[in-house]
């Protein structure tokens, strides 16, 4: 180590906004690797404190503030309500951030009644519930006990509610996931971006800036990480590296994560640099240590890894020295040490139990294997490393991680956030968990593949899977294929089933849109689905519309596909989404809100009967999928094991 650069206090920070029910495993992953290799590492998560703060008695009398100054004329119908209630909800939002901490659950009594916390327009969602004889409109979902489920609802639409008044008084960018995507999302060029950190200060900003100074000054940092996982946490990014540079423009700030690595590929833009001494792409781990070793007087600039900088001339240069990357196995284990784990918030949105497992609960984040080993959808980003780079570790290593990140954080639940979990590494990690008897609680994301017999998700059961997600995408054989997802209806109908039989959850990505789908083509994919709820295989789902980005096979080679590419301007910013024609016409925003509506009453157990028709506009064409396809196939399924 060289005398004069003495070692580097090296932050990492998640910025808003993030989640709020369990910390974004970045930083627990960056500071846990860092400090396996003698760097001093800290993390902070600025997306739960400034929830906290801003949702908080002190909070509320500054958002009052900011809403008395305004003209009466811009103040809407929910603000109004929120001022004209306002002790209530000053009275309350200190409980009710408690209860949805899990410290004071015998409030949830108080909260069912429906007579302690303010109601607003977010609660008027569950008079679609009330029945006809006007009962409990929570009672279908609750039933006569769930008083702490129940109640974590009520509160977090109490949360909501509030949130909606930031959107209308303070910020319309304002959402606890979200916040500002559109500002970053496929932005070519930074200017949007830039007029927004350049724009005076609102009460969010301020609090965000508080935030970071007071962070500053009990880290003392030398070296300040932000990592950024999507669109909806970039202007917070920035606007936290801006207040660094601010306090101490020696302190050197460094931009990295999903977000970098997706859409800043080709990044050309020196204004950047104002706010980030230095972008990342890919794991993080070889291009930090190379960083701190150039920080520290042991390497050249040019030696840098993976790493975007301004130049003295003011040029953006990439430099990438090659060097292998630190293998899976060796990245040590994560740490959440210096997260307030007391302090995440347990909410519930979706009543839907497998739904909820996003935002509800304290999930450890950990991975079985880094990349994805299938690495063929031709939706999917798979040019990149986060998708084509395989690299697993043994069972072993994995439980010994997982034994080290129960003794420190006394929680026992585990979200495996890979691409695609193996089913060869969930075997051998399974047999692992159940030789050790470790009593853990695990989901992740899978592939439908043949691989998950009947034994096999009875053995992940047995070892701890409460959950299990997966992509159906379209529930197309034809466009299956094209997708090259490797999988059939029929198929995924088995392995769902089999989970499900073995008492695990199953959710199903599920997607709309693709290149030459037709309506026919949408209303069978929606009769499959309605089966595959109809049947138990699988309980909830999602449908996201389908996007084409510059790093996947139909980005590259639309032709394949039968689309053609739009133009793209020119990008000295951020790309990734890119527009394609496609022949067919479909208005397929149209149709994503009929399936939207019917997929969210199928996750609870409504219009399962009805012909899938009913959720679509008139001159709708009738299902070609007969109404026992995937029963039928079950049935096949059963006599052959037999």
């Amino acid at each position: 180590m060289n005398p004069e650069h003495p070692p580097l206090r090296v932050l990492s920070v998640i910025p808003p906004m993030t989640q709020l029910n369990t910390p974004y495993p970045s930083t627990a992953y960056l500071t846990g690797f860092l400090r396996s290799r003698g760097v001093a590492a800290v993390q902070e998560d600025l997306a739960l404190a400034l929830v906290l703060t801003l949702f908080s008695p002190e909070g509320l009398l500054s958002v009052r503030a900011e809403i008395d100054a305004l003209p009466p004329a811009q103040r809407t119908r929910r603000v109004a309500a929120f001022i004209d209630t306002f002790d209530r909800y000053h009275a309350t939002i200190a409980p009710a951030l408690a209860f949805l901490q899990g410290n004071d659950p015998t409030l949830g009594h108080r909260i069912c009644s429906r007579a302690f916390l303010p109601e607003g327009p977010r609660f008027e969602s569950l008079d679609v519930y009330i029945d006809d004889e006007g009962g409990d409109p929570l009672a279908w979902a609750f039933g006569a006990l769930g008083v702490q489920d129940r109640a974590r609802h009520l509160a977090t639409l109490y949360l909501n509610d509030i949130a909606d008044v930031l959107r209308d008084a303070i910020d319309p960018r304002f959402e606890f996931v979200r916040y500002a995507e559109s500002l970053a999302q496929s932005q070519p060029t930074f200017d949007p971006l830039a007029e927004a950190l350049a724009a005076p200060l609102n009460l969010i900003d301020r609090t965000l800036v508080g935030l970071t100074q007071q962070m500053l000054l009990r880290h003392l940092p030398r070296v300040v990480l932000i990592s950024v996982p999507f669109p909806g946490a970039v202007y917070a990014a920035f606007r936290i590296a801006q207040t660094v540079k601010a306090h101490d423009p020696t302190i050197v700030t460094v931009l990295g994560g999903g977000y970098a690595n997706t859409e800043l590929r080709q990044l050309r833009e020196p204004r950047v640099f104002d706010f980030f001494d230095h972008v990342t792409l890919d794991a993080g781990e070889r291009p930090l240590l190379a960083l701190l070793e150039h920080l520290q007087g042991q390497r050249s600039a040019q030696r840098l890894v993976r790493t975007y900088r301004r130049d003295a001339e003011g040029v953006v240069q990439y430099v990438n020295w090659i060097e292998a990357d630190i293998a899976f196995a060796e990245v040590g284990t994560p740490t959440w040490d210096g997260l307030p784990l007391n302090s995440y918030l347990s909410l519930l949105d979706m009543l839907n139990p497998m739904h909820r497992l996003w935002s509800d609960g304290r999930w450890n984040k950990l991975t079985v294997a880094h990349g994805c080993y299938w690495k063929k959808c031709s939706f999917c980003d798979v040019s990149l490393d986060y998708i084509s780079r395989y690299e697993g570790a043994s069972a072993a290593t994995l439980v010994d991680r997982i034994e080290a990140i129960v003794k420190e954080t006394g929680q026992t639940g585990f979200h495996f956030v890979d691409e695609a979990a193996p089913p060869k590494a969930l075997k051998t990690l399974a047999a692992e968990l159940q030789r050790r008897q470790l009593a853990v609680s695990w989901w992740g994301n899978i592939r439908f593949e043949k691989s998950f017999t009947p034994e096999l998700c009875q053995q992940l059961a047995d070892s701890g899977c409460i959950a299990i997600s997966g992509g159906l995408e379209v529930a197309s054989d034809r466009l299956l294929n094209l997708m090259k997802k490797g999988v059939s209806v029929e198929q995924v109908a088995r392995v769902t089933k089999a989970f499900s039989d073995a008492g695990v959850l199953v959710h199903a990505y599920l997607m709309y849109g693709f290149p030459t789908q037709t309506v026919q083509d949408t209303v069978d994919a929606l009769e499959y689905v309605r089966q595959l709820f109809e049947q138990g295989c699988i309980q909830s789902g999602f449908f996201h519309r389908f996007a084409c980005t510059v790093h996947s096979p139909v980005g590259q080679h639309p032709e394949a596909y039968g689309v053609t590419l739009q133009p793209l301007p020119p990008i000295t910013f951020a790309t990734n989404d890119v527009g394609f024609i496609d022949p067919s016409g479909v208005d397929h925003d149209a149709l994503g809100v009929a399936l939207k509506k019917a997929l969210y009453n199928y996750m609870h157990g409504i219009g399962l009967e009805e012909d899938v028709r009913s959720w679509f506009g008139p001159r709708t064409p009738k299902t070609r999928v007969p109404r026992d396809r995937i029963a039928r196939a079950l049935a096949a399924q059963a006599e052959f094991t037999r």
